[in-house]
């Protein structure tokens, strides 16, 4: 189907470590989408000392690419992301 994104990434019960995004553009913000049922996930971002819900249902737009991001253990229930 058509997008304006160049890429997707599905991501399905996983940590994600402290990282940067390699492509894209500093000046473009990247679509995140948390999806599953009953984690209490926390998306970490390290450079503004941010840890956020990112519950089921939360959508947020970041530029991965200048900010440094991770997701760390959520403890219990199903976690899916639409990156």
């Amino acid at each position: 189907w058509p997008s304006i994104f160049s890429g997707l990434e599905i991501i399905a019960n996983h940590t994600t470590l402290s990282h940067r995004d390699t492509g894209g553009s500093a000046s473009l913000f990247d679509l995140l989408i948390s999806l599953g049922s009953g984690h209490e996930a926390k998306l970490v971002l390290a450079d503004v000392g941010a840890e956020l819900d990112y519950y089921p249902g939360t959508m947020t737009l970041i530029s991965g690419k200048v900010l440094q991001h991770s997701i760390g253990p959520w403890g219990k229930g199903e976690r899916l992301v639409i990156a």
